[in-house]
């Protein structure tokens, strides 16, 4: 199945980069850690068990973790990835992922690619923990996405 050439939206590529964020188990353990912190301090702040300071500075360290992985580095990724600024064709075979714009093209057997997951408006097929491939779900025509997401199922393990 090909699709027609396709661009990024940006206001998609970057919630589709919090997806990614928030999805990774290390950031969910690592977030699951600050709130249970922050409660706590909030707890022992309340019950005048900490001053005001340590409850300030747990409280600013939630606030900065939240902004990191919401606008700042999803931004980051963007800014620095000519990608997201490409016009592509996307193949998906049988054996064979290609991709290829203007200029150039390239293949992936399936096999190459760890997993993948599905957001809002996007597929996002994982090589490993960091390094994945966007492919929107705005490229395929009526009923294609339907096929490609039956593709991915049958050829990359979720």
């Amino acid at each position: 199945m090909t699709t027609p050439f396709f661009t990024y939206e940006k206001p998609k590529v970057i919630q589709a980069l919090r997806y990614h964020f928030i999805s990774r188990v290390e950031i969910k353990w690592m977030m699951a850690a600050v709130n249970i912190f922050a409660i706590l301090s909030a707890a022992l702040f309340f019950f005048k068990k900490i001053s005001p300071l340590a409850f300030l500075m747990s409280s600013t360290l939630w606030f900065i973790m939240m902004i990191a992985f919401w606008y700042v580095l999803p931004k980051m990724i963007y800014n620095k990835s000519e990608t997201f600024r490409d016009t592509f064709k996307a193949t998906l075979g049988e054996s064979f992922f290609r991709i290829e714009n203007n200029q150039n093209n390239r293949s992936w057997q399936w096999n190459e690619f760890s997993t993948w997951l599905e957001s809002p408006h996007f597929f996002h097929l994982y090589f490993n923990n960091r390094s994945f491939f966007l492919i929107p779900k705005s490229a395929f025509p009526d009923g294609a996405e339907h096929e490609a997401r039956r593709i991915l199922q049958q050829r990359i393990k979720k």
